[in-house]
C-alpha cells in the first residue's frame, strides 16, 4: 500500500509539472525546436514502477525508479555538430536486485541508482558522407544485432566511430568500429563485466530502399576483448516491406544469417538464424505471425550480445542469453488503436503470445504479453505493460508488471540566423 501511494503521488507531481505551461517544445516533433538551432537543450524524464513475481524467489521485487536524461546539442554550421548528454537514476527503496545493491534474495530489475555520461560525440554530415566519433547511441535495423537496450533506465551506448555513405538516394552504407560498450547495469554493477566490455568490433550494414521495401546485407565482426567466448562473426540478409492499399494489406520481414566463432574465441561453432514474420493490416489493426530461430548444438548457441534484447522473445526476458540448446520462438500478435477517432484513437495496444522450444531438445515454455500506451499531454506518454511466462522445461513461472510515465522535450537556447 505504501508503494502504491508513493508511486501515485510521484506520478501526480510529475504529470502536474509536465502539463503546466512551458516554453519546452515537444520532443515527439510537435512544435519542435529548430534542428539547426546553434544550441539546444534536450530532456527525457521517465518514472516507472516495475513489479516481478518469480517463483524462483521467495520475495517479489518492486522497483520505483526515476530516470532523468539531459543533453546539450550544438550545431556549429558547415555540417559540424556535437552532443553532450548525462543521465541519472533515482530509486525509492531497494526491494529488488539492481545488479549493484547486492539484494540477491530478490528477482533482478536492472535499473540501479547512479549517474553517468550517456553520450559525448562530435560529428560531421555532408551531402553524401557523414562521420560521428565518441560515445554514442547505435541502432541498426530492428536492433536484433545492435541496439541501445532503451527499455532499461540506463541506456546501452558505445565508444565508436560511425561512418555513413549514401552514394545514391536508395542506398545507404554504414560502417561502425566499436572500442567499448557501456551496458545497462551501470558503472556501479558488482560484476565488472556487466558495467562495460572492451571491444574491437567492426559492423558493416548496407541497405537498399525502394518504395515500401528494403533489402539489407550485413557483416558483423564482433571481438570481445574481456570475454573471448563472446566473440563471433555474423553474416546475414534481411528483406522487409509492405503492400498496403488505403492503409490495408500485407507486410513481411524475412531474414537469414549465419554466425561462427571469430578472433580470440577458443570455441568452434556455426549456428543459423532466421526470422519469418508476415503481417496483415486492416482498419488500423495489424496482426502478425512470427517464427524466429536461434540455432544451438546443446553446448553452445547463437548469441546477440549487443542487441536490444527486451524487444525479442517476450518481455519477461527469459532468453537474454540463448540457451545452449538454441531457441525456436513461434508467436502471434495483434495491435493497433482502440478507435478511429477521438481520444480512443490515441490509445495504442498490443497483445501477443509466444511458444518457446529448443532447437535441439524439448519445450521451454510459453508467454503472454500485453501493453496499453496513451498520451497525457504534450510530450507526456503513459504506459501499462504486463508479461506472464509459464515454464515447461526452462526456468520457473514469472510475471511482470510495469506502470510508466515518460516525458520528452527540447528547447532552443540560441536561435538560428
Amino acid at each position: 500500500m505504501k508503494t502504491t501511494r508513493r508511486i501515485l503521488s510521484v506520478a501526480c507531481l510529475l504529470a502536474t509539472a509536465m502539463t503546466a505551461p512551458s516554453v519546452w517544445a515537444d520532443g515527439a516533433g510537435t512544435q519542435a525546436a529548430p534542428v539547426n538551432a546553434p544550441l539546444q537543450l534536450e530532456c527525457d524524464a521517465r518514472l516507472r514502477h516495475e513489479q516481478v513475481d518469480d517463483d524462483a524467489f521467495s520475495h517479489d521485487a518492486n522497483a520505483d525508479t526515476l530516470r532523468l536524461r539531459l543533453g546539450l546539442r550544438a550545431n556549429f554550421g558547415d555540417g559540424w555538430n556535437a552532443l553532450l548528454e548525462g543521465a541519472g537514476v533515482a530509486s525509492a527503496g531497494q526491494h529488488y536486485n539492481s545488479g549493484a545493491n547486492g539484494r540477491t534474495a530478490y528477482p533482478a530489475i536492472t535499473d540501479p541508482r547512479g549517474s553517468e555520461l550517456n553520450q559525448a560525440w562530435l560529428g560531421w554530415q555532408g551531402d553524401a558522407f557523414g562521420v560521428t566519433a565518441g560515445r554514442q547511441r547505435l541502432l541498426l535495423d530492428n536492433q536484433r544485432w545492435v541496439g541501445n537496450s532503451g527499455w532499461r533506465q540506463h541506456e546501452q551506448t558505445y565508444d565508436a566511430v560511425a561512418l555513413q555513405w549514401q552514394p545514391l538516394a536508395a542506398l545507404t552504407v554504414r560502417y561502425h568500429w566499436l572500442d567499448r560498450v557501456h551496458r545497462v547495469a551501470g558503472r556501479d554493477a558488482l560484476n565488472p563485466l556487466a558495467r562495460e566490455r572492451r571491444l574491437n568490433t567492426h559492423l558493416l550494414n548496407a541497405a537498399w530502399t525502394q518504395g515500401a521495401q528494403q533489402w539489407v546485407g550485413y557483416a558483423y565482426l564482433h571481438e570481445d576483448r574481456d570475454v573471448a567466448s563472446a566473440s563471433s562473426e555474423t553474416y546475414g540478409l534481411r528483406w522487409s516491406g509492405k503492400a498496403l492499399h488505403d492503409g490495408n494489406g500485407p507486410g513481411w520481414t524475412l531474414e537469414a544469417a549465419r554466425q561462427v566463432d571469430y578472433a580470440n574465441n577458443p570455441l568452434h561453432f556455426a549456428h543459423s538464424y532466421w526470422l519469418l514474420e508476415p503481417t496483415w493490416t486492416l482498419q488500423g489493426f495489424t496482426a502478425k505471425l512470427g517464427w524466429e530461430h536461434l540455432g544451438g548444438n546443446g553446448q553452445h548457441a547463437l548469441q546477440t550480445p549487443l542487441a536490444t534484447l527486451h524487444a525479442f522473445n517476450g518481455w519477461d526476458d527469459q532468453f537474454n542469453v540463448t540457451p545452449a540448446g538454441g531457441l525456436e520462438d513461434r508467436y502471434v500478435g495483434v495491435g493497433g488503436n482502440l478507435g478511429r477517432a477521438g481520444l480512443v484513437s490515441k490509445l495504442g495496444w498490443v497483445v501477443s503470445y509466444h511458444d518457446y522450444h529448443a532447437d535441439r531438445g524439448g519445450r521451454y515454455g510459453s508467454e503472454w504479453n500485453a501493453s496499453l500506451s496513451f498520451p497525457l499531454a504534450t510530450g507526456l506518454t503513459g504506459l501499462i505493460k504486463v508479461a506472464d511466462y509459464r515454464a515447461d522445461g526452462l526456468g520457473r513461472d514469472s510475471a511482470k508488471l510495469w506502470l510508466q510515465l515518460e516525458w520528452r522535450g527540447q528547447q532552443a537556447l540560441a536561435n538560428a540566423h
